[in-house]
This record gives structure tokens, sequence and C-alpha cells, in this order.
């Protein structure tokens, strides 16, 4: 249920009411001398971020797998120490020919 305000018009008077959408509607009809104060829609959003759950997590590892060379692969794949130490001495290697390439 949201918080409404509403104001008096013959004394000036603002208020806020804890009140259901019909239960608004008859206090509205019951006082005619009040009106609702336009005031912007709240949106309330969760604490943090959407959790993903292991069905999508599986289904991105499997993508992984399917493609080792991918940015996808980098985050999601299960590699081994072994393919890790390789993937680096090669990013590494990769490195030092394109230093060599632009100092020529």
């Amino acid at each position: 249920m949201p918080i409404y305000i509403f104001k008096n018009t013959k004394t000036n008077e603002v208020e806020e009411k804890f009140l259901s959408m019909s239960e608004r509607e008859e206090y509205l009809k019951d006082n005619p001398d009040i009106e609702q104060v336009p005031t912007p829609i709240n949106i309330v959003g969760g604490v943090g971020g959407i959790k993903t759950d292991n069905g999508f997590n599986e289904v991105l590892s499997k993508i992984s797998e399917a493609h080792p060379t991918s940015a996808l692969a980098s985050r999601h794949s299960r590699r081994t120490i072994k393919q890790v130490k390789t993937d680096n001495a090669i990013n590494k290697h990769r490195k030092r020919q394109n230093a060599k390439r632009r100092n020529k």
C-alpha cells in the first residue's frame, strides 16, 4: 500500500496517509475539501544485482568449453593450473612480439 499526500483546500494543511487505492478513493469521496497532491512514482529496486541460477552458469560453462579462446571462456570455464600457466605464457609472448613489431 502506498503513501498518499493530501492537501486540505480550506486550511492548506498537508498530510500523509498510508492507504490502499480503494481506501484512497473512498477517503476522497468522503472528504470533498481534500485533494490529492501529485507526487512522483516511487520505484523501489532490490538490494544488489540479479543472481543467476546454476543452470544458466552451466550453460555458460558449456559454451566456454566449446570456444576456449573467447572472452566468455576466460570468465566461466574451469581450467587446470597447467592451462592457466600456458595461457599466461602465450599472452606474455604475444605482448613481447607486439612490442617488438611496434618498435621497428
